[in-house]
């Protein structure tokens, strides 16, 4: 096993994105939950549009959707190492499983808390 770096090149930093674009389409391929934070996602953009959202609520908006969908990969990731390790049933491997998946479940509530902070004082205003 070589422990050398390879040296920088302009290739190689090409090839890894691509790495990264073909494991962003398998994670939405793959994962149902992925389309209903793409619509969160398109929903959150909208609102913010049509409210007018200041820089700072842009900033935190994007802070916590990224959060989202980077929770949401790690948890994939994880799920397909736990697979490809033990394809068979462990209670242990199940427990990790939960835990990840339960990962996701809080960062979506404190993206969806975040947005209700943002966006109720400008659904307030309008009603």
């Amino acid at each position: 096993m070589n422990n050398k770096p390879e040296p920088f090149s302009v290739g190689g930093r090409i090839r890894s994105g691509m790495c990264a674009l073909q494991g962003i389409s398998e994670l939405v391929k793959s994962q149902h939950n992925t389309w209903l934070h793409a619509v969160a996602t398109v929903g959150v953009i909208v609102a913010g549009l049509v409210f007018g959202v200041t820089a700072i609520e842009w900033c935190v908006l994007v802070l916590v959707i990224t959060a989202v969908w980077v929770v949401e990969a790690m948890n994939t990731a994880f799920e397909f190492l736990c697979d490809a390790v033990s394809p068979d049933f462990h209670p242990l491997v199940k427990k990790s499983k939960d835990i990840a998946a339960g990962a996701v479940l809080l960062c979506a509530a404190g993206a969806a808390t975040i947005g209700l902070m943002i966006f109720l004082p400008y659904l307030l205003a309008v009603l």
